[in-house]
Parts: structure tokens; sequence; C-alpha cells
């Protein structure tokens, strides 16, 4: 079964201008996730997917394989599913076909070897998509609410009938740690929650993701020794 995995890292972040680039831990960010999967036993090789010239450099000096990204799938409001489907058309196209469709986002650079194996482990033949989760601070049935235009507010799910939440179903926030696929499911179909999806929960220490100068600053804090 041949494996590879795809760092998808656009250079127009408005959040936090040259965060793929920019240096965690003495090393730029997308350097964490290409180091990762070249640890991961099983995976063929890895992929860098960018429209930047200046990550396609970081890329390649850290032993990945750069797909040049077309600009109209590089911009804020461009879906990132179309990048993907764009990445498994080139290579099949290149005559590289392969089983297995591993996304290892730049932004979450505290993932382990252990995250991502466990993640390639759930991709069985009941399941369509792989994703990771991390227990939500908040709850809908608990602590969360709707409002509108008078401020008005109202419990989200449940009518307030929770009161502890002790007592809230269990609910948990999706990471963007790794995502695993079939490339034939990506490309036949319109989105992730088009198939069967199981999840694989990983610690918050570990699923931080990466969005805006904030988010850094506590990466960094988790980096240190």
């Amino acid at each position: 079964m041949k494996v590879y995995a795809f760092i998808f890292a656009r250079g127009g972040s408005k959040g936090l201008p040259g965060k793929n680039i920019r240096k965690l831990g003495g090393i730029p960010l997308l350097a964490h996730s290409i180091r990762v999967a070249q640890l991961v036993p099983g995976i063929n090789e890895v992929f860098v997917s960018t429209d930047a010239d200046d990550i396609a450099s970081v890329a390649a000096e850290f032993g990945a394989t750069v797909i040049k990204r077309p600009v109209e799938l590089a911009s804020d409001t461009a879906s990132e599913w179309l990048a993907w489907r764009h990445a498994i058309e080139y290579l099949l196209a290149e005559g590289k076909p392969f089983d297995v469709f591993l996304s290892l986002p730049a932004t979450s650079p505290l993932r382990s070897v252990d995250d991502v194996q466990k993640c390639l482990d759930a991709l069985d033949v009941e399941t369509d998509v792989v994703i990771t989760v991390t227990p939500a601070a908040r709850s809908p049935y608990f602590n969360m609410v709707t409002r509108d235009q008078d401020g008005m507010s109202h419990i989200v799910m449940g009518l307030g009938k929770t009161v502890r939440r002790q007592d809230a179903p269990p609910i948990y926030d999706m990471t963007t740690v790794a995502y695993v696929a079939r490339p034939t499911f990506i490309l036949n179909q319109p989105g992730l929650f088009a198939g069967r999806v199981r999840s694989v929960i990983v610690p918050k220490e570990r699923a931080v993701d990466i969005d805006d100068a904030y988010d850094f600053v506590v990466a960094e804090a988790l980096c240190k020794p």
C-alpha cells in the first residue's frame, strides 16, 4: 500500500503573514510537518503544495517534493478540498498513483508521530475519512448560546436542561492535526462529511492550530523543553 503525505501551505496568510516559514523551535513552521511525515513508517513520499517560491524553497530544503499550486487555488476564499484534488490529479497525471492520502497541515506543528500513525491505522474498510479532534472547552448543551439582533440569547442545544457541565454529552473540536482518506473519495465527493468519518482524539497540547500571533506564542511556549 502506497501512502503519500501532503502539506498544503499557501503564501498569502493574513492572520499571521509569512507564518508557514516563520521559525518555531529553531526551524520553519512548515518543516515540523515535513519532519513528522518523514518519521512515520510506511509513508512513501512527502509533498508540499504551494503557490509561493519561498515556501517551495523551504520544502525542498527539508526533503519534500514540491507541487506548484495554481494561483486560483491559493486565495483566502479558495477551497482546500479543491487543492487536495489538484495535488491528487497532478500525481496521477505524472504516473504516480497511490492508495492513501494524508494531509498534515503546517499549522499543527506539535503533533506526534504516534498521532499520525493512529490516524493512518483508523482508515479501515468502513471508513472514508479520518479526522482528529480534541475535547472542546465549551458545550452547546451547557454554555454555548445563540444571540439575535436584540441581544436575546438561547442555549444552542438541549433547551437549557443540562445544569452541570459533567452531565452534558462529550463534545469535541475538530483539529488540523491530520486528515486521512483514499484519493478516490476526495476526487468523487464534495467534502469531508459526505462520507463515513472516524475521529482520533488528540490531547490539547498537541492540537494547537496556528492561525494568528497569539496561537504562535502558545505554540512557542509548548515547544520549549
